[in-house]
C-alpha cells in the first residue's frame, strides 16, 4: 500500500512540474508573438527578482520600460497579472513576471515575512539625518521594516508628519519614543560625549518584547538590503550576543590602540555606529567586570562602569561597550569593515580591503562629512538619498 502512496505522489509532484513549465513556456511564447524579441524565462525571472519582487508597489523600477525602451524585459503594471489570465496580458505586460509574481506572492501568504527591528536615537539638529537613513533603508530593503525612533519631544511631530506621508508604501511600521534614562544619573547620562548617544545603551531594557535589533546612528546609509546584515544574525554562535565593526583596520592610524586609557576589545576597538544586538542573551547574560568577582547583568554593569571610567573615557557610551567586551570577548561577533564605511576608511588611503573587493554595504558619515566638503563622495551619496 506504500508503494502505492509513493506512486500516485511521485505522479502528482512530476504533474505539477509539467504544469508549471507548459505555463512558463506559454508565457515566453506570448512574450516572443508580442513583438518583443523574446527572451530566457531565467532573464525574465531575474530581472523581475531584481527589481525586488514587489511589483507595483514601488513602480516599474530599472526593468521598466522607461528604463531601457524596446527591450524584452518590460513590465508595466503588476496589478494587471491578478486579473487577466496570461493568454489575455496586454501586450507591454511581462507574461513571464506575471507568472513569477504570482508565485511569490503566493509564498508570502504563506510565510509571512517577520519585520527587521531598527533603532535610531535622534537629538538636536538631526532630524533630516535621521530621515534620510530611515528613506534609505526603505529603498532597498525586501522584508518590512518595525523603526524605534528615540527622539526628543520637540521632533516627534516632524517624525510623525514625514513618516504618515510615507504610510502608502505598507513596508515599515514605527513607534516614536521619549528620550529616557534611569532617573537617578539622568543627566550624567545624557551629557555623556554627544546628547542622547547614550540611549542605545539603554535599548534592551527598554525594548523588553524585541528579540533582536539594529541600532544605527543618524549618519548611517544603507546601500544594501538591511536584510543582509540581519542575515549576520544566524552566524552569531552560542555566545554571542552583539555585532559590531572594528573602528581602525590599520593600527599604525588606530586611536584605541595609541590613545585610549581604558580596556577595549581587540587590536583597535571596536565602533558602535552600527550595532546587531541578540537583545534577549543580552538580558539574561551575566558578563566578567573589573569592578567585582561577582558577574553582572547589562542592566547592572552599565552605572558601575561609568562611575569607574568616566574620567578616562573620550567616546562615551562607545567606550563602555569596549570595556564591557574586553572583558567578554566571547560574547562579541565582528563583522567587516564594508558594513561601517567611515571616513577614517580612505583618509589616510584606503585601508578596508573588502570594500575594495565586493563594496561599500552602509556608509557611515561621521566627522560631518555630509555637510561639509571634506568628503564629495559621502556627500553626494547622502544628497542623492536625501533628495529621492
Amino acid at each position: 500500500m506504500r508503494r502505492y502512496l509513493r506512486i500516485v505522489v511521485l505522479c502528482l509532484a512530476c504533474g505539477f512540474c509539467s504544469l508549471l513549465y507548459a505555463f512558463s513556456q506559454l508565457a515566453v511564447s506570448l512574450e516572443e508573438g508580442a513583438g518583443g524579441g523574446g527572451g530566457k524565462p531565467q532573464a525574465a525571472a531575474a530581472s523581475w527578482l531584481a527589481g525586488g519582487g514587489r511589483g507595483g508597489a514601488r513602480g516599474v523600477g530599472s526593468a521598466g520600460p522607461a528604463a531601457h525602451p524596446g527591450r524584452s524585459d518590460r513590465c508595466k503594471d503588476f496589478s494587471l497579472c491578478y486579473w487577466n489570465p496570461y493568454w489575455m496580458l496586454p501586450s507591454d505586460v511581462c507574461g513571464m513576471n506575471c507568472f513569477w509574481e504570482a508565485a511569490f506572492r503566493y509564498s508570502l501568504k504563506v510565510q509571512p515575512a517577520q519585520r527587521m527591528h531598527l533603532a535610531v536615537v535622534a537629538c538636536g539638529e538631526r532630524l533630516e539625518e535621521t530621515i534620510t537613513m530611515l528613506k534609505s533603508a526603505i529603498i532597498f530593503s525586501i522584508r518590512p521594516l518595525q523603526f524605534h525612533i528615540f527622539a526628543e519631544d520637540q521632533l516627534h511631530d516632524s517624525f510623525k508628519g514625514i513618516l504618515e506621508s510615507w504610510s502608502f508604501l505598507q513596508t515599515f511600521n514605527y513607534s516614536l519614543y521619549p528620550i529616557t534614562f534611569p532617573s537617578e544619573n539622568a543627566a550624567e547620562w545624557k551629557k555623556l560625549f554627544k546628547p542622547c548617544a547614550s540611549q542605545r545603551l539603554f535599548l534592551p531594557l527598554i525594548l523588553k518584547e524585541v528579540d533582536s535589533l539594529l541600532y544605527v546612528d543618524t549618519d548611517i546609509l544603507f546601500l544594501r538590503p538591511v536584510d543582509d546584515i540581519w542575515s549576520l544574525l544566524k552566524k552569531f554562535n552560542s555566545t554571542q550576543i552583539a555585532a559590531m565593526a572594528p573602528e581602525h583596520e590599520e593600527p599604525r592610524i588606530g586611536w584605541y590602540n595609541r590613545f585610549a586609557r581604558h580596556p577595549y576589545y581587540g587590536k583597535t576597538g571596536v565602533n558602535s555606529g552600527v550595532m546587531l544586538m541578540n537583545m534577549t542573551r543580552m538580558r539574561r547574560k551575566y558578563f566578567k567586570n573589573d569592578m567585582t568577582a561577582v558577574r553582572l547583568r547589562w542592566g547592572d554593569i552599565l552605572m558601575p562602569l561609568l562611575k569607574k571610567y568616566k574620567l578616562n573615557i573620550t567616546w562615551g557610551d562607545q567606550d563602555l561597550l569596549n570595556i564591557i567586551f574586553f572583558h567578554n570577548p566571547e560574547s562579541l561577533f565582528v563583522f567587516p569593515c564594508q558594513w561601517n564605511y567611515r571616513p577614517d576608511h580612505c583618509i589616510y588611503g584606503s585601508n578596508c580591503q573588502e570594500a575594495e573587493e565586493e563594496g561599500i554595504f552602509i556608509l557611515h558619515g561621521n566627522r560631518g562629512v555630509y555637510h561639509d566638503d571634506k568628503q564629495p563622495a559621502f556627500r553626494a551619496i547622502y544628497e542623492a538619498l536625501r533628495n529621492y
